[in-house]
């Protein structure tokens, strides 16, 4: 059984870097190149939805010039993929507030979703400055915006009605959230959406992950028992 959708904590960049004694930027450029390749994999096994955790709401307290080179390299890389990534059928989505990007990268990543709207092979969603618990309150605000305009009642909230203003309820939840890196966390990565999705971590840093650890992640997948809260009774039945 393959998931539908991956999202992956990419974690382990300096960590490459300092291993080999360079430069926390390369281990990013590394990572970048991380993401081509478990992309091409995604495509191969037939994931339909991969969603990465590119820029967290918390990675802004990082150095600043560790936070000025990963903006930097989130420029270049729609720059240099965007239109590579069309061509091979795919579709760039965005979630997480962008008001704190430059106008400039502001753009390249409305460009990067209008250029590829209409694609239906692969939908690659970016996080960029993301948070879980900013999603969830995002959508509790349009509710009470709602309610005080009196186009809803309170006993009318529902977690369906939640989920609809959450980020990609358009599209299947996160099946398996995998994290590189070694630590056992989501760390505020998509909180409302991984309610039942399979957790899988692995010591591989993330410019070493590739198609063949993608591949052992799928089959771990593939063996669990997917329960969504229920529980198998003695003769096999829910």
């Amino acid at each position: 059984m393959v998931p539908q959708h991956i999202a992956i904590i990419m974690d382990g960049n300096n960590r490459w870097a300092r291993q080999r004694g360079l430069p926390g930027s390369a281990g990013h450029s590394a990572g970048v190149e991380a993401i081509r390749n478990v992309l091409r994999a995604c495509n191969d096994q037939g994931v339909k939805v991969l969603t990465l955790f590119a820029f967290s709401s918390e990675n802004w307290g990082r150095p600043r010039p560790e936070v000025r080179y990963l903006l930097a390299l989130f420029t270049r890389y729609l720059r240099n993929e965007t239109r590579e990534l069309h061509k091979d059928g795919i579709r760039i989505r965005f979630i997480g507030e962008r008001h704190r990007f430059g106008p400039r990268l502001q753009k390249l990543m409305r460009e990067a979703e209008e250029l590829t709207r209409e694609n239906a092979d692969t939908t690659l969603v970016i996080a960029a400055d993301y948070g879980g618990q900013w999603d969830i309150a995002n959508a509790a605000r349009h509710l009470a915006e709602q309610v005080a305009a009196g186009e809803l009642q309170l006993q009318d909230i529902s977690p369906e009605r939640v989920d609809a203003y959450t980020s990609l309820a358009d599209l299947p939840k996160p099946d398996l959230c995998i994290r590189t890196g070694g630590d056992h966390r989501v760390s505020n990565f998509m909180l409302w959406q991984f309610a039942y999705s399979e957790l899988y971590f692995t010591e591989k840093l993330w410019p070493d992950f590739g198609a063949a650890d993608l591949a052992l992640a799928i089959e771990d997948f593939s063996g669990r028992e997917r329960r969504f809260g229920l529980r198998e009774s003695e003769e096999g039945t829910f």
